[in-house]
């Protein structure tokens, strides 16, 4: 099963996705727990040294990954957009 850390923006889709039954983290709960995970760098480390997946809306972080090649799902406003089309083609 794969596991997935979920950027600070988007906590409580962790518990969401745990409710599916996946293997979820959040940045902000693991930081309430005393991580250290204040930076795009530590936060990325941490997805890393964690086999995990990062889910999150911040592009520089997403580049991050994608440079180190480490698995990421970024959220961001071309993915936003790519839905609304998607949803828009339903209607034609």
């Amino acid at each position: 099963m794969v596991k997935i850390l979920v950027d600070e923006m988007d906590d409580g889709m962790d518990e969401k996705l745990i409710s599916l039954g996946h293997d979820a983290q959040s940045v902000k709960k693991l930081r309430m727990d005393g991580q250290k995970l204040h930076t795009d760098y530590s936060i990325i480390n941490y997805a890393k040294e964690n086999s995990m997946i990062l889910v999150t809306r911040d592009t520089e972080s997403g580049q991050a990954c994608e440079e180190n090649n480490i698995p990421c799902i970024l959220l961001d406003n071309n993915e936003i957009f790519k839905i609304v089309v998607e949803k828009l083609e339903k209607f034609n």
